[in-house]
């Protein structure tokens, strides 16, 4: 027991050390994923202390980058979770379609298949003209990845058979341009994103937006800071709006529960009504 109090305390001052350092805030992730990923690192480091690692973290800047790539699970692809792209041709395009300009906020971004996903799908409803899509993320390194639209021509496949999966009627190959073993997405895509560094649990609202997709990124946080961010998307939600959870992320037992109309419970779809 005295050990594992010992590695308790150890853990907050290397995340308290990152906070005011770096400010980066982990200090309310789930507390058995946020250890598993620092022994990661320990180890990766070749260390045998977490306090050896904090000495590390706050003496080298790269050694905190590679500590936050650990930190920050990027895990995408284009038109994941196909179903849910369609249940958005079907019920929210509707909606969007009685804006006159469509502001989307893609928070957790990461290096962007999803935010490429929505502005194709967006484009086939004929909104994209209309549309800003405000891209987020922590990690300024996975932001520039999605800044050049640049990915693996070895994926295509699966997101070609996901793009069709989710109600694409084009051939999927004319949104990219192949070069050698990458593919690159045409620039009219990338035309009205926006990709910024925004900080879930440390930074506030920036806009008012009709759409906010935050998938699968409160799975990592605890109850409290789930509250934070769940008060923040509400907060930077115009009424009326829509708001797309992961599939294993809900606003059930949240303040703001009584907030939303559930348009797809199963694909974790809610609109704002007060």
């Amino acid at each position: 027991m005295e050990a594992e109090e010992r590695e308790r305390v150890e853990i907050e001052m290397l995340l308290e050390a990152i906070f005011r350092l770096y400010g980066h805030d982990f200090r309310n992730y789930a507390y058995s994923s946020i250890r598993r990923r620092i022994w990661h690192r320990v180890h990766a480091e070749r260390l045998e202390t977490i306090t050896g690692l904090a000495e590390r973290v706050i003496h080298d800047r790269a050694c905190m980058n590679r500590l936050l790539a650990d930190m920050t699970i990027h895990v995408t692809e284009m038109f994941r979770d196909p179903e849910v792209f369609r249940m958005f041709r079907t019920q929210v395009v509707p909606i969007l379609r009685t804006y006159p300009f469509i502001r989307v906020w893609h928070a957790g971004c990461s290096t962007g298949e999803e935010v490429y996903s929505m502005a194709i799908l967006l484009y086939e409803a004929g909104l994209y003209d209309k549309t800003r899509i405000y891209a987020t993320d922590t990690n300024a390194e996975v932001l520039d990845v999605a800044r050049e639209g640049v990915f693996p021509l070895e994926r295509m496949q699966l997101y070609t058979r996901n793009y069709m999966e989710a109600g694409g009627s084009e051939a999927f190959s004319d949104y990219y341009t192949a070069r050698y073993d990458s593919v690159i997405f045409h620039s009219f895509l990338k035309k009205n994103m926006v990709f910024g560094q925004h900080n879930l649990v440390t930074d506030g609202s920036f806009n008012e937006f009709n759409l906010i997709l935050c998938r699968n990124v409160m799975i990592y946080f605890n109850k409290q800071l789930q509250d934070h961010v769940h008060r923040l998307l509400y907060d930077s939600l115009s009424i009326f709006g829509v708001l797309n959870l992961g599939t294993k992320e809900s606003i059930n037992f949240t303040s703001h529960a009584e907030d939303y109309e559930e348009l797809d419970g199963q694909h974790r779809l809610y609109r704002k009504i007060r």
